[in-house]
């Protein structure tokens, strides 16, 4: 990829920044630098412009995940026919009316700064899409060595999003902004179950129901206490069991009763993780 590539006018990398930086907000409690960058995403986004239109595209090529290399190809067919629709002016202005909403609205000298892992991947797809709109002008060993690198991510395994696995009528901005702020807390590859706690509490707050998502909740506890009883019971490291007490204590003391925060949903990634491993360890040792 060129050390050139200009990050400012990739629409995922943009996208992927401002998710970012409202996420950082709205851990650090800065709502108003939040809202700012929320507002540029509902107006320069909108689903009227050229830039929405650009998006959906490029998601369509970052996120999708296809079987075999002819389904690839045919993707890739149908996105240039559909990137070559595009009004090639009117998206450039609207990309330039983005940038500059950004460098005058949202004061953060780290904001182009921040850290996309797919960036390279990002990059590819953009400079694929422009080279596509150029047509007959086009560099075609260039767009033959992105169309590959573009098919072989199509065809690669991608890790589970929680935006992807949650029903339309959920704020997917909101689950997003939400991931990026449970994963501060808690490091580390989501599991299943895990990234359904971050999926639940998302609806929870939505439909001010909390009932359903409490049950879940105990469910959780009462199985990794089970699964703790059954360490005690079955292992004998002496080590290892005099802290089970003390473990056992600190998920006994955890309230969801009155109130679910984040910092509770962070405690249950982890009580998730434990009991996962607990259960893990106990099949091995019959196993064995």
């Amino acid at each position: 990829m060129s050390r050139t590539h200009n990050k400012k006018r990739n629409i995922g990398i943009i996208y992927e920044l401002l998710l970012r930086c409202i996420s950082s907000s709205l851990i650090n409690e800065n709502k108003s630098s939040a809202q700012v960058a929320l507002e540029i995403i509902e107006k320069r986004f909108d689903k009227s412009t050229e830039i929405y239109k650009e998006f959906r595209l490029f998601n369509a090529l970052a996120k999708s995940t296809v079987s075999d290399t002819p389904v690839a190809s045919a993707i890739l067919s149908e996105a240039k026919q559909a990137a070559r629709r595009c009004d090639k002016k009117q998206l450039d202005r609207e990309k330039s009316l983005l940038i500059r909403d950004i460098n005058h609205k949202i004061n953060d000298d780290t904001f182009y700064h921040r850290r996309i892992p797919e960036y390279t991947v990002y990059a590819s797809i953009q400079v694929l899409l422009n080279e596509w709109r150029k047509n007959d002008t086009s560099n075609l060993n260039k767009v033959i060595e992105y169309e590959g690198k573009v098919a072989s991510w199509l065809l690669s395994e991608k890790q589970s999003d929680v935006v992807e696995e949650i029903d339309n009528d959920v704020d997917t901005l909101v689950v997003k902004i939400m991931t990026e702020k449970l994963n501060k807390k808690y490091v580390g590859a989501l599991t299943s179950e895990q990234r359904n706690l971050v999926r639940n509490y998302v609806f929870s707050l939505q439909s001010d129901n909390l009932d359903s998502f409490k049950k879940r909740l105990n469910e959780i506890k009462k199985d990794t206490i089970s699964n703790l009883t059954n360490f005690k019971e079955s292992f004998k490291n002496q080590i290892l069991l005099e802290k089970v007490d003390a473990v056992l204590e600190n998920i006994l003391k955890i309230d969801y009763d009155t109130e679910i925060s984040d910092e509770t949903i962070a405690k249950f990634l982890t009580i998730s993780h434990l009991k996962n491993e607990l259960q893990e360890a106990f099949n091995n040792e019959i196993i064995n």
